[in-house]
């Protein structure tokens, strides 16, 4: 269970000058060879990563015979937005399989992207399994259970199903520990529990892990397709875009985690779950671990508004 003394303040919001909210959290940077480089608060706390744990899972995957093409597999590590090119990229991976919509087991959902769900709304249209941001992910591991002849109905949303038990396998040796509890995601499926330094490593596993490892698949679909990864107005893309070689997922209550070939990486979590900090918290971790953030930091700035003016932003106070 996570201990609350193992935060610290990582971030203050500021409105017209004056500092109006705290916000508190943890942060750990990997130097190039493994080493911790940085800690702010307690880098052993354990949290789950949620969607963070996205490209460990695609790891499991393609370990267990998953190929598709970058573009299909960026989508299978990301939180995608929904648009009509997501959706459509989720059914080509289902379809590689000779299944459809009706199988996966995700929940049905508007786009993530706002003026996508107000389109749908518009023409009439509802919340689809297909437009879930997790829909990729499903896909992959629906696909993957078909190549190899696992179950592919609702059992395998199950932790003991075989490919979820490879998932944590592949989990526990990324992390270089053994995940300490597994829950259930907001997608249905098995949320993996480890600690805030395990992320790091295993984000570092998977960026230095070169072309000769199949490892090397994922890092080099998802900075080869940021935008499958997420989409045009997010952070995350955002961050692959503009940090050159830099691999990174978002995870829902407040988690971020990011790694370059070199072997830099960095993890973090805002403990109440807010995500509003995490973006200027990232660009102050790569920072310190001597990564040029000048052009991404401008893009990705939380601003706090005032009669719909810039009169504040969210800074990091830590690294």
């Amino acid at each position: 269970m996570a201990n609350p003394e193992a935060f610290v303040p990582i971030a203050i919001t500021t409105r017209s000058g004056y500092d109006e909210s705290v916000h508190f959290g943890a942060v750990v940077g990997l130097a190039a060879n493994g080493d911790v480089a940085f800690a702010i608060g307690d880098p052993n706390v354990t949290i789950y990563p949620r969607s963070s744990t996205k490209p460990l899972q695609a790891a499991a995957m393609v370990r267990n015979g998953l190929r598709l093409p970058a573009e299909l597999l960026a989508l299978v590590c990301g939180s995608h937005d929904g648009t009509p090119r997501h959706v459509e990229a989720a059914r080509r991976i289902l379809a590689t399989a000779g299944l459809d919509e009706r199988s996966l087991g995700n929940p049905a959902d508007l786009p993530l992207d706002r003026a996508t769900a107000e389109e749908v709304l518009r023409a009439g249209g509802t919340r689809t399994a297909l437009q879930m941001n997790c829909s990729g992910k499903h896909a992959g591991m629906l696909a993957t259970s078909v190549i190899n002849g696992w179950p592919v109905d609702g059992s395998y949303l199950d932790p003991e199903h075989p490919l979820q038990m490879r998932v944590t396998e592949t989990v526990d040796e990324l992390a270089a520990e053994r995940c300490s509890h597994i829950g259930v995601d907001g997608c249905g499926l098995p949320a993996h529990v480890i600690s805030l330094v395990g992320l790091a490593r295993s984000y570092r596993a998977i960026a230095i892990a070169g072309e000769d490892n199949l490892e090397g698949l994922i890092y080099t679909a998802m900075t080869a397709h940021p935008d499958m990864v997420g989409g045009d107005g997010r952070d995350v893309t955002k961050f692959m875009r503009h940090v050159p070689g830099l691999m990174a997922k978002d995870g829902a209550e407040g988690v971020y985690a990011a790694a370059l070939p070199d072997g830099r990486a960095v993890a973090l979590k805002v403990a109440d779950g807010g995500n509003r900090a995490r973006s200027s918290v990232m660009v102050a971790a790569l920072r310190a671990l001597g990564v040029e953030t000048s052009v991404v930091e401008p893009l990705v700035t939380e601003w706090v508004l005032g009669r719909g003016q810039h009169v504040g932003e969210v800074r990091a106070i830590a690294p």
